[in-house]
């Protein structure tokens, strides 16, 4: 669960005791011990429905396992409406597309974070005429090998589920998927229908992202999880 105010700076998310850096924290620590016998190192981060906030989640992501020292790279997925650049505050010239229609070395699209040296950043570059066709191309799964090889996380931006079947197309072959909802404006049937369409598929999905959530008085807030058998557990944390 992130609060409302969810772009958090670099420096915040360790240092603070914020609700939202708290979640961050946890979300980074969900992720480190996910799986025992196997890392998961490629993950999916979409929604039911556009808007919903994904990609300020993977930014910030992408910072909570940076400041650890892992190497993490973001990858813009999203050839529709890619907007992975506008979070980082760097230019869309070329990335993706060139990657998979050129069969061009990746490692001349990766932008390093201005920070962090061990984040890089591949945005989607010109919008093609074939989105899905370029994301379920072989040369787009054998980018995404490599990619794993020389990285510890490698976070991709996706299109909504319900929108469009690029993510259905992504969601297995990467090690696991995660699905931000937005609160008090994703529709229950539309998270549902999404979580469907990802099980049908067999993905791994390792959980849900609760986004743009108010602090309530209580003094509490909440985080959900998966367990492997598809049945969702509520944590209760009280906050510093």
């Amino acid at each position: 669960m992130i609060d409302a105010d969810n772009n958090v700076y670099k420096n915040n998310i360790v240092k603070s005791k914020t609700t939202v850096s708290e979640a961050f924290r946890s979300l980074r620590t969900n992720l480190q011990f996910t799986s025992v016998d196997k890392k998961v190192k490629s993950i999916l981060i979409t929604s039911s429905l556009p808007n919903e906030g994904k990609s300020t989640i993977i930014k910030n992501l992408a910072y909570a396992l940076a400041m650890t020292g892992v190497k993490v790279i973001v990858v813009d997925c999203d050839l529709r409406n890619p907007t992975v650049h506008q979070m980082f505050k760097i230019p869309n010239i070329s990335g993706l597309t060139n990657i998979i229609v050129e069969d061009d070395r990746y490692e001349k699209y990766v932008i390093s974070d201005k920070e962090f040296d061990n984040l890089g950043i591949i945005t989607s570059g010109p919008i093609p005429p074939n989105p899905s066709e370029l994301i379920g191309s072989n040369k787009m799964k054998s980018f995404l090998n490599k990619l794993k090889e020389d990285y510890d996380y490698v976070l991709l931006d996706a299109p909504p589920v319900l929108l469009v079947t690029d993510p259905t197309v992504l969601a297995p072959v990467v090690d696991g998927v995660i699905l931000v909802i937005q609160a008090n404006k994703t529709e229950i049937e539309a998270t549902k229908r999404a979580k469907e369409i990802l099980t049908n598929l067999k993905a791994n999905i390792l959980g849900a992202v609760l986004n743009k959530v108010k602090e309530q008085r209580s003094g509490y807030y909440y985080y959900y999880y998966y367990n492997d058998d598809g049945s969702k557990h509520k944590r209760k944390r009280r906050k510093k």
